[in-house]
């Protein structure tokens, strides 16, 4: 027999990467109710890894703009600028899935390591303090 193994109504027939994006808005709400106004011109996106131009690990160095766990970088802060054709960007935080799903050791853990790079980042673009952002 061939088919789906359950309903699509039902959350386990989602993929990874559609549970990861639902744990990414759950976590941003809380912070997005708080700060919306502030918020208004920063998207936030989700790749699968981070590009990497060098092959070697030892001489990769990350920027200021990216929030790094032992040299594997989990999320990173585009600034708004202009794209190819000279068109306006706005400013977005890119969260890396797979190097963020590896260092979770269940869901609950995944939600709060969002939680806690999301607050990283958005305190970065807004220059604040973290703990500004998450209300400590």
């Amino acid at each position: 027999m061939r088919g789906p193994l359950y309903p699509s109504s039902v959350p386990a027939a989602r993929s990874r990467s559609q549970r990861f994006d639902a744990l990414v808005l759950e976590a941003l709400e809380p912070i997005e109710q708080r700060w919306h106004t502030e918020l208004t011109q920063l998207d936030v996106a989700v790749d699968e890894v981070p590009e990497v131009d060098v092959t070697s690990p030892e001489t990769v160095v990350w920027g200021d703009d990216m929030v790094v766990d032992s040299n594997v970088p989990l999320a990173r802060l585009v600034p708004a600028s202009a794209d190819r054709r000279g068109e306006p960007t706005r400013a977005r935080i890119v969260l890396y899935r797979r190097p963020l799903e590896a260092r979770a050791r269940n869901g609950t853990d995944l939600a709060d390591l969002l939680h806690d790079v999301l607050v990283e980042q958005i305190a970065s673009y807004l220059g604040l303090d973290p703990g500004v952002i998450d209300g400590n």
